[in-house]
């Protein structure tokens, strides 16, 4: 983990006497490139008094201090995360079990869990975890509910239940409709089983959608140069060349060197060419 240059200046500058917490700029992976790939925002800057870390894993900040609990958002602070890939993290799983077991009400960490499964490709664990979560009386987040319903889509989908599949990921465009997320991955689920008209649907309603969230729930793919892809590979298929044609490109604005989207643009243009 390494703060940014100039972190605790610009924690002194902007921190103030009402403040408990502070919640920064977090970058979780990078691209091969080193280019930031998954950010979000966490709040684990605190006061010295008042707070204690729960859970085995995916510790948490438990307030309680005589002051009402308030964060200061400080986006010229970022912390960048650099894991040790040759690190055993077998011990991942069992804590998370073992947060559950403590904690069967804990909807956060069910969440983890469920998503965890699915990581390992144990689907039917996955599937059974993460529909209990959306049973949880405190699982009322619609970004995380959300997040488990695509989730469990995946887990159907890669079983080969492609109807479970589709009604999962539907579901999930219903229950945040306002982020990519949900519309993204039902394209990429169209665009595999080729029904290409809900997949340029599906990502087009995503792109109507500008603001990227600053929670952890964000996927990357869904901010780069995939949605251009998915519509370019099913406008092709729908011999609409020229939309193809324009969105192949805009991938390639941002992903240069993709050999497959580059041929894609040479294939397209072979088409528009010689059509038919």
């Amino acid at each position: 983990m390494v703060f940014s240059k100039g972190w605790r200046r610009e924690l002194e500058k902007h921190w103030n006497s009402e403040a408990t917490r502070a919640s920064y700029n977090y970058i979780w992976d990078f691209d091969e490139k080193g280019k930031a790939r998954t950010t979000f925002n966490i709040e684990k800057i605190h006061l010295r008094h008042g707070f204690k870390w729960v859970h085995p894993v995916h510790e948490v900040l438990q307030y309680s201090g005589e002051k009402r609990d308030s964060t200061v958002i400080i986006d010229s602070i970022t912390l960048s995360h650099y894991p040790d890939k040759k690190k055993s993290r077998a011990q991942y799983l069992p804590l998370l079990e073992l947060s559950v077991k403590e904690n069967p009400e804990d909807d956060r960490n069910m969440h983890y869990l469920g998503r965890e499964y699915m990581y390992k490709n144990e689907y039917g664990k996955a599937i059974k975890t993460l529909k209990q979560h959306l049973k949880l009386k405190r699982a009322v987040w619609k970004d995380e509910r959300c997040a488990s319903m695509r989730y469990i889509a995946r887990c159907y989908q890669n079983q080969g239940n492609n109807l479970q599949a589709y009604k999962w990921y539907l579901r999930s465009i219903a229950e945040a409709p306002y982020l990519r997320e949900p519309y993204i991955e039902t394209g990429l689920f169209a665009s595999e089983i080729k029904n290409y008209e809900l997949c340029i649907f599906c990502v087009n309603e995503a792109l109507k959608i500008k603001s990227k969230p600053k929670s952890y729930i964000n996927e990357y793919y869904c901010w780069d140069s995939t949605p251009y892809d998915l519509l370019s590979v099913a406008y092709y298929n729908t011999k609409q060349y020229n939309l193809a044609k324009k969105y192949a490109y805009l991938a390639y604005s941002i992903d240069k060197e993709n050999e497959r989207i580059i041929n894609n643009i040479k294939l397209i243009n072979k088409k528009i060419q010689k059509p038919e």
